[in-house]
């Protein structure tokens, strides 16, 4: 292992003779120096530790930051030449249009016809709660019973969540693996939607039983493919550390945590 430039592990073999044939040397001194020579070879080796030469998890590998991590590589900020750029590009059917009137105050006196226009557009985001009242009609006959309108097949309480704010909730906290506390804070600040981390497991756990069907059709087209690519990486679980094994094609793609085993 080298430090600051510096192979540790070919300076202590250099030390370790030189301490075994200097005479002068007291013996404390001496044994003083062995076991300090030792410390360092247990603590170079515990740092050398990493998920190709040990039972180690690769998310506990140590990554070295390379020499010139810190140094000016010349490139100005921002895009660098040659990379796949964004641009946003006019939609021939904008959502909103504000048409813009000419104040003929500040013009000359005469008179003026209109030949066209100029467009700008404006990309923005509008979020917002949307709360839908369903009010079920009721009737009645002549002899005084009545009849209610059915209310849609997924409308079954008073007030509830819709499934929007479900399928945000579970793409918040289960693709962008953002905390649950933090998805609750999203809810409530930015849409004024009360919403509790119960409610954000309750939703992905509804998720994950619709996708039961497709789990099942996934592992099937996997166990059929010529070829697939397996891999695992250490996650923490809970607190654990745990296994994610992934196996995928060109297609599909199947994660799995397993318990960690220890070695």
């Amino acid at each position: 292992m080298t430090i600051d430039n510096i192979d540790v592990a070919a300076t202590l073999k250099r030390a370790e003779p030189l301490l075994a044939v200097e005479p002068n040397l007291s013996p404390a001194l001496r044994s003083t120096l062995e076991v300090l020579i030792l410390v360092v070879q247990l603590l170079v080796n515990r740092l050398s530790l990493n998920s190709r030469n040990s039972s180690q998890p690769p998310s506990k590998d140590r990554f070295p930051v390379p020499d010139n991590a810190n140094m000016d590589d010349g490139r100005k900020p921002g895009g660098q030449t040659g990379r796949a750029g964004t641009t946003l590009k006019k939609t021939p059917h904008p959502d909103r249009i504000e048409t813009l009137q000419v104040d003929r105050s500040q013009l000359p006196a005469g008179e003026y016809t209109e030949v066209g226009y100029e467009s700008r557009q404006v990309f923005d985001i509008n979020v917002q709660r949307v709360v839908t009242e369903y009010r079920a009609q009721i009737i009645e006959d002549a002899s005084g019973q009545r009849f209610t309108a059915a209310f849609p097949a997924n409308v079954t309480k008073a007030v509830q969540y819709g499934s929007g704010v479900k399928a945000q909730a579970v793409y918040l906290s289960q693709y962008q693996l953002i905390p649950y506390q933090r998805v609750q804070q999203h809810f409530q600040e930015q849409l004024l939607l009360p919403i509790s981390a119960g409610s954000v497991f309750a939703f992905n756990q509804q998720a994950y039983a619709a996708l039961e069907q497709f789990e099942r059709r996934l592992i099937s087209n996997l166990l059929s493919a010529r070829v697939l690519h397996a891999d695992e990486t250490g996650i923490n679980l809970n607190g654990k550390n745990q296994w994610l094994h992934g196996v995928s094609n060109a297609q599909w793609t199947l994660f799995h945590a397993h318990v960690l085993a220890l070695t």
